[in-house]
């Protein structure tokens, strides 16, 4: 059956099975095509006639990259197009008002970002309006060019547009403009976490959940703009916003891939700039002193959005899968863990600020009988997510916003187990979507039978914390840290990572 919404721009027409009405690419900006290449997100001009809002939208410019990915772990079915820049709806009944609003941006390193892999039908199913944006990323969405430049963090500007179309017509589709939480993963929760201390962000959220991603990852001016740099002499352009938008698209790509190579391929990647996550993420937020006016975990701390309520946590391995997946995380060595970084590169400890003298001993104290390769993926956890998770909390909880902690603990069968609980394995839990198998995002790390009681739980958490601001433990404070273990049998747990809070004091 066929279901027409009016929006501002025009009326649009969706598809509703099973009491579940759903409309997709539905446009939040312009095209940034033309004129808008390059630039912040432009206002959707109006249309005459009814939208067709059965099909997904095209997606931003983003290396091709999703179903046909071997390891059965990701998972894209939409296509690039000028278009890019919708959202997806799905909603138990537009004609309803008040509804809890859930909006998901979706990870992937800030090279990739596909809305159209996600479902959220069973958000609606349990009364949520759910919605999943496309945004902007890698040079597109990231190019820096230093002071002066106009167009930097233009996918958080599109974050941003996304979640004013929300304030603006989520009522149209039954949802509550004052009741929109704003969840997402890795580089979605990266993005909230700017979010959560940027001024034009005020107001259009009462509440975050943060999956594997905190408020850390920011680039400084100085190294995003060498990033630029680099990237427009790869181009053989002149280092102008103009000039890097009038080369087509697929040449971009092509460049921005050749800059993330040679990060990469650096001995030591702090060379680029302060921190280690120049080396795999290239084009990511940067302080740029207007959009990302300060370091975003600082203005957290300092009472930035202290009125909104957070939910923030990881997978207990979170960062075991990219040295499993990537085949070396048998091959790091006791000299190379140890080892100066100018030789050894992120398989030394001391890339990620960490004295080699005092740090391994603690890891190999904490995690008896590991390998290197077993130690090295628990430093890169911590040093991803797991330390700007813990910092997060810390720096929100003493403010009027609720705190809520998490850690998601189910180990994959995938790999012969390998993986454990590995980055984004979460996702199907959140969505309750086990039963899609391999046509989601991580199916492939499910196995045969994943514990749907599990899902009932974390779904249903979810889905309470958007609806009351409470998942069902709890809150998190600075005397018991409290952290809902999320298994197969659930616990709470009391400042489970003071070891880590103390081996990581004063490194960022």
């Amino acid at each position: 059956m066929t279901t027409i919404v009016r929006t501002s721009a025009g009326p649009v027409r969706g598809r509703t099975t099973d009491g579940v009405s759903t409309f997709l690419g539905l446009p939040y900006a312009a095209p940034p095509v033309g004129r808008h290449r390059l630039r912040p997100p432009q206002p959707v001009q109006p249309w005459t006639g009814i939208r067709d809002a059965t099909v997904l939208g095209p997606e931003p410019p983003q290396p091709q990259f999703g179903a046909s990915d071997p390891s059965g772990l990701v998972f894209d079915p939409a296509v690039p197009g000028d278009d890019c820049l919708n959202l997806n709806v799905w909603t138990p009944e537009p004609a309803a008002a008040g509804l809890p609003v859930m909006v998901w941006i979706p990870g992937g390193q800030f090279e990739f970002s596909s809305g159209g892999s996600y479902d959220g039908s069973r958000f609606a199913r349990d009364g949520v309006v759910c919605v999943t944006i496309n945004w902007r990323t890698g040079a597109d969405g990231f190019l820096y060019l230093g002071p002066g430049d106009d167009g930097a963090n233009l996918g958080l500007l599109d974050q941003v547009a996304a979640l004013t179309w929300v304030r603006e017509e989520i009522g149209a589709f039954g949802g509550d403009p004052d009741r929109v939480t704003v969840f997402g993963e890795s580089a979605g929760a990266m993005s909230i976490g700017v979010l959560l201390s940027m001024p034009s962000a005020e107001g259009l959220f009462r509440r975050v959940i943060l999956q594997s991603g905190a408020a850390h990852h920011v680039v400084p001016p100085a190294d995003a703009t060498r990033i630029g740099a680099r990237l427009a002499e790869i181009l053989g352009v002149p280092p102008t916003r103009d000039a890097v938008a009038g080369v087509p698209v697929d040449r971009v790509l092509g460049a921005q891939a050749q800059v993330r190579a040679e990060l990469l391929a650096a001995p030591d990647p702090r060379r680029w700039g302060a921190e280690v996550v120049a080396s795999t993420m290239p084009f990511h937020p940067v302080v740029d002193g207007d959009v990302v006016p300060g370091v975003p975990i600082d203005r957290v701390a300092a009472g930035a959005s202290g009125d909104v309520d957070v939910l923030v946590g990881t997978n207990s391995d979170d960062w075991r899968m990219f040295p499993v997946l990537g085949g070396f995380i048998d091959q790091v060595t006791d000299e190379a863990l140890a080892g100066p970084a100018e030789v050894f590169g992120s398989w030394s400890v001391e890339a990620f600020g960490l004295p080699a003298g005092t740090a391994v001993p603690a890891y190999r104290d904490a995690h008896p009988g590991s390998s290197s390769g077993d130690v090295l993926a628990e430093v890169l956890t911590d040093w991803w997510v797991r330390v700007p998770a813990l910092r997060l909390a810390d720096a929100h909880a003493p403010f009027p916003g609720a705190t809520f902690a998490y850690e998601f603990a189910w180990p994959s069968p995938a790999f012969d187990g390998r993986l454990g609980a590995c980055h984004a394995l979460e996702i199907p839990f959140v969505f309750d979507t086990l039963d899609l198998g391999r046509a989601q995002m991580m199916g492939g790390a499910l196995g045969e039978s994943p514990p749907q009681q599990l899902a009932d739980v974390v779904h249903g958490a979810w889905v309470r914390f958007a609806a009351t601001g409470d998942p069902g433990w709890p809150p998190y404070d600075l005397e018991r840290r409290a952290t809902m273990r999320l298994d197969t049998t659930p616990s709470v747990l009391e400042d489970p990572y003071a070891r880590e809070r103390a081996l990581w004091a004063g490194i960022r």
